[in-house]
């Protein structure tokens, strides 16, 4: 059976080798079973990894996201198999890039409608702004023009001009990762009257007593902020500028649904225990438990399944915004069948099992970020301490 103390050996192991430092923390039916941190937050200022750190999230932003509209979903607000265009009719008449064996393309009229559940489950077709398809490039296009019309705009801007852009694939045809829970970004914004930031901050942070969790920097955070390294050839640690860091600004108006919060391990920790033991934290109910089982189950077909491959993501499928464990044989993993999650690219993790009431975060900022290498064996460890 593992012990902590191999959890703790093991990260100063990875500090050793690049990352700068990480932070983990580990609980389960609402304590906190473990907390470790080591390294630097900042290399050359020598600031220590302290459980006061805050990380950027980057795509563990969809978790918080996909629980938000969830919340909504509980309440009526809408159905999973509507289609966008009930709330966005910019995206009634949706068209599909075709591209012919000699190399040309053209559009057609996309089979169906781009559905709600489409967009959580990242099978609307479109990926993102900096890739080389057609529809990433269209993208792309759009988004240079609401930066020259507007300068400064928000989610809901962005979603409705989103809409005029033909996709890669027919909707619910593939999995591609990519806009969808930007798009449920939006989604929350419309439906509640309020910015995204704010309506989490209401009905997820300041419940869970997340303090140290958002899109903008307030109370001193900035100073809380590890620093991001890209780690050379060589091996060596280059600090370079954080990712998406002008969003966190007091005057960014953007607040995307793919990425752009930053949080501490300890405040990121209440939210997955709330996720692994029913919806409820600390005496405070934030989502019902059946929801998070709609989240945590796979909704992908064979056919999109065949998409949402590679060795890191094996024995799982795809719910609601997160992976889901379905097999733990082709996971290569000790966990617990329906254990579910999501990946930062600068190297956040978290593993939530509500079979166990058990959830794992582990956080470092570093390019690449070695997500299998160090979130693997983390896991393994983890759950070896049950």
């Amino acid at each position: 059976m593992a012990r902590f103390d191999d959890l703790s050996e093991l990260l100063k192991q990875f500090v050793k080798n690049g990352p700068a430092g990480c932070g983990c923390a580990v609980a389960k039916d609402g304590k906190t079973l473990y907390q470790g941190y080591f390294g630097y937050a900042d290399l050359e200022e020598k600031r220590p990894i302290t459980e006061d750190t805050a990380y950027r999230l980057i795509s563990m932003t969809k978790v918080v996201i996909c629980t938000a509209a969830l919340m909504l979903f509980e309440r009526g607000k809408f159905l999973l198999n509507e289609p966008i265009y009930e709330y966005f009719p910019e995206y009634r008449d949706t068209q599909v890039f075709v591209r012919e064996p000699g190399g040309s393309v053209h559009t057609i009229k996309s089979q169906g409608p781009m559905l709600i559940k489409h967009a959580f489950t990242m099978s609307v077709g479109m990926g993102f702004h900096f890739g080389d398809s057609p529809t990433e490039k269209e993208m792309a296009r759009v988004k240079d023009e609401l930066q020259k019309k507007y300068g400064k705009y928000d989610i809901v801007t962005e979603v409705k001009a989103m809409g005029s852009v033909p996709v890669q694939f027919h909707p619910g045809t593939h999995w591609q990762y990519g806009y969808g829970h930007d798009i449920i970004a939006g989604l929350i914004q419309l439906i509640s009257g309020k910015t995204v930031g704010q309506f989490l901050q209401d009905e997820i942070f300041g419940p869970l007593g997340m303090e140290y969790t958002g899109y903008r920097y307030r109370d001193g955070n900035e100073s809380r902020m590890a620093s991001n390294y890209r780690k050379d050839k060589k091996g060596r640690m280059i600090k370079v500028p954080g990712l998406l860091d002008e969003f966190h600004h007091p005057d960014a108006l953007y607040e995307s649904g793919g990425a752009g919060l930053y949080s501490t391990v300890n405040d990121y920790l209440k939210f997955s225990q709330m996720l692994a033991n029913g919806g409820s934290y600390n005496g405070k109910r934030i989502i019902g438990r059946k929801t998070i089982d709609l989240m945590r189950t796979n909704h992908l077909n064979e056919d999109q399944l065949k998409d949402f491959t590679g060795s890191y993501l094996a024995g799982y499928g795809y719910g609601l915004g997160v992976r889901t464990l379905m097999n733990p044989v082709q996971g290569h993993s000790n966990g617990s069948v329906g254990e579910f999650g999501w990946t930062g690219m600068l190297g956040t993790y978290v593993s939530i099992d509500p079979q166990e009431g058990f959830s794992v975060v582990y956080m470092h900022q570093m390019e690449p970020n070695m997500e299998e290498y160090h979130h693997l064996r983390v896991r393994a460890v983890v759950n070896g301490c049950l």
